[in-house]
């Protein structure tokens, strides 16, 4: 692990440099230090075409020059109406210093271009990972001329996100203004699957939660929404063709997403280059249907639970049952023609089966691998022929080919998140990953157990009551992981990218914002940016990241987003290389 972390005084050097605020940092970043003030009628165009600013505009089709309108209107609103005055990141009552001097004349930016030099495809709105090119350019001359040019139209919206964090507001009230003209951006990504994982079934999220964190996800470069939405303790995805599943399994009538939420989720997602895809996990992890369909489930709410399944309350498919198959068959072919049109992968879980669940199962009586593994196989490439059937690609968790020795296709996406050599290993049998490493990107992590315990040895055992992957995971552990780490470079190349987890046994709605930002902020710039620093040849440092981060949060918080603060205000308008680092201090 000390390996990735740059040894201190090359961290210090670097941090003493200027750095840009650009959050995640761009490829390559020159600017110089003169002012551009935005007129709220700049002139843009797109490819030529004259676009309006549109507070608000919503696209009224998928095709991308209404997603670019959309992507215009949205950065510029951002820019004038959410009021970022940066007085948290100057020097106390030193803002002024920072701001220009509006009395002393106005240089105007002119006009933005935005050229796109390739016409999108349909996967450009539904990728696979590597399949649209987000690359792209910015330029903006010291006369106030502005060019945009990108491949895609996602390209595009990748760069106007840039485009807003350029921008500030003055203390007055009355303009918006950049510094750092002239300057040129040249940008791509490193990983083409930047993702959040959302648990929506052990606690509820409404629809707008989600929305709010698609909207987050886009300003930080992250391009993959996966919803985690059905487990053992609820159901909240209504399936038309089967309602009892989401009346019975869901918390409360109202704790469920209907098909039109679900199309609209990943429709607000399309708009914004965020795709949304759903898991439903199985064949363990599905005890909800157990009050729809208790013929199906075996080991609900089992007791004690730990020798079934990891937390209550338990419930598996039966593997040698073909009433599972006929359900499945039913519910994919309702479900999956939804959701194809918007993405190009479904999750079909696989994790953390426990084959002492098949004891309890009359068709099975037994937990041995090898009475176990040839079903698992079958319903493993059952329901994997389903996905693709549908147009979609599947995914899968580690468990399936590394515990199970199942065999998958080589299409196959698999998540691996119990760390340790385990990206190694799947890569070096050919297989395509995404790795969430809990021991990094579990943001659930550190939040004390949540199960209760009475007086006795229990309570001796589990004091002072951490829960099984303690410590918090902050932003700084959170940036220090890079996923092609100890990897050949092939098999890096089938490193995907990752994705942060938020598994929701102690987090709701309430606390959501905090929970996730800023801290996937941060694995959003190593999927991003990379961990290395190709001007400096080392891993990127957090005394460069620190402000630049903080910057970012209070963006964040600026557009809606509640992201929990970076540090106290006091270090971000002190010299944060010097004053709020370690060793601390000028003398460093």
């Amino acid at each position: 692990m000390f390996s990735r972390l740059v040894p201190i005084l090359s961290v210090l050097l670097v941090a003493l440099g200027p750095v840009c605020a650009i959050w995640p940092a761009p490829r390559s970043y020159t600017k110089g230090n003169s002012t551009l003030y935005l007129h709220q009628n700049i002139y843009i165009t797109y490819n030529g075409e004259f676009l309006p600013y549109m507070a608000g505009y919503v696209p009224q089709s998928i095709n991308s020059k209404e997603i670019v309108q959309a992507g215009v209107s949205r950065a510029l609103e951002s820019i004038f109406t959410d009021k970022f005055v940066p007085w948290m990141l100057h020097k106390r009552n030193r803002l002024s210093t920072f701001e220009p001097d509006v009395f002393k004349g106005q240089n105007w930016m002119k006009s933005l271009k935005i050229v796109q030099t390739t016409q999108d495809t349909a996967s450009t709105f539904k990728p696979l990972a590597g399949e649209v090119d987000e690359s792209y350019n910015l330029t903006i001359s010291a006369q106030g001329d502005a060019t945009l040019t990108a491949v895609s139209s996602t390209g595009v919206l990748r760069g106007l996100e840039t485009f807003t964090q350029l921008f500030y507001q003055h203390s007055s009230g009355t303009f918006w203004y950049t510094n750092d003209a002239p300057l040129s951006i040249q940008d791509a990504p490193k990983f083409p699957h930047r993702g959040v994982l959302l648990d929506v079934a052990r606690n509820w999220y409404g629809v707008d939660d989600i929305l709010r964190t698609i909207d987050a996800m886009g300003w930080n470069k992250m391009n993959r929404l996966h919803i985690h939405v059905t487990d053992s303790q609820s159901w909240p995805i209504d399936i038309p063709s089967m309602p009892e599943v989401a009346r019975e399994g869901a918390y409360c009538p109202d704790c469920k997403y209907s098909a039109e939420d679900v199309q609209n989720m990943q429709l607000y997602g399309l708009y914004r280059g965020v795709e949304v895809y759903f898991e439903i996990d199985m064949p363990g992890h599905i005890g909800s249907l157990e009050w729809s369909h208790p013929e199906l489930i075996v080991a609900y709410d089992a007791f004690p639970y730990y020798w079934w399944c990891a937390e209550p309350p338990c419930g598996a498919f039966k593997l040698n049952d073909s009433r599972v198959d006929a359900f499945l068959e039913k519910m994919f072919d309702d479900l999956l023609p939804r959701l194809e049109p918007y993405a190009a992968y479904f999750h079909a879980g696989g994790d953390e089966l426990n084959a002492n669940d098949s004891m309890l199962d009359p068709g099975i009586r037994s937990n041995a691998t090898e009475v176990l593994q040839p079903l698992l196989q079958k319903f493993v490439d059952t329901q994997h022929s389903r996905v693709r059937k549908a147009g979609l690609t599947p995914m899968t968790w580690e468990e399936i080919p590394l515990d199970w020795n199942v065999t998958i296709g080589n299409d196959t996406v698999v998540q691996t998140w119990l760390g340790g050599a385990s990206v190694k290993t799947l890569t070096g049998m050919g297989h395509k990953v995404i790795d969430s490493d809990y021991n990094y990107w579990y943001l659930d992590c550190g939040r004390g157990q949540w199960l209760s315990m009475e007086n006795g040895e229990a309570y001796q055992n589990f004091y002072p009551f951490g829960d099984w992957c303690d410590p918090f995971k902050n932003w700084h552990l959170i940036y220090s992981h890079d996923p092609t780490f100890n990897l050949t470079a092939d098999e890096a190349k089938l490193v995907l990218g990752g994705e942060v987890a938020i598994w929701s046994e102690q987090i709701d709605a309430v606390i959501l914002d905090g929970i996730i930002w800023p801290r996937a902020s941060a694995a959003g710039e190593v999927l991003w940016s990379g961990r290395i620093d190709e001007a400096t040849g080392q891993n990127r440092s957090q005394l460069d990241a620190t402000p630049r981060l903080a910057e970012m949060r209070e963006r964040m918080v600026a557009r809606g987003v509640g992201a929990a603060p970076v540090q106290m205000i006091w270090c971000t308008q002190a010299d944060n290389a010097t004053e709020c680092s370690y060793p601390m201090g000028p003398g460093l």
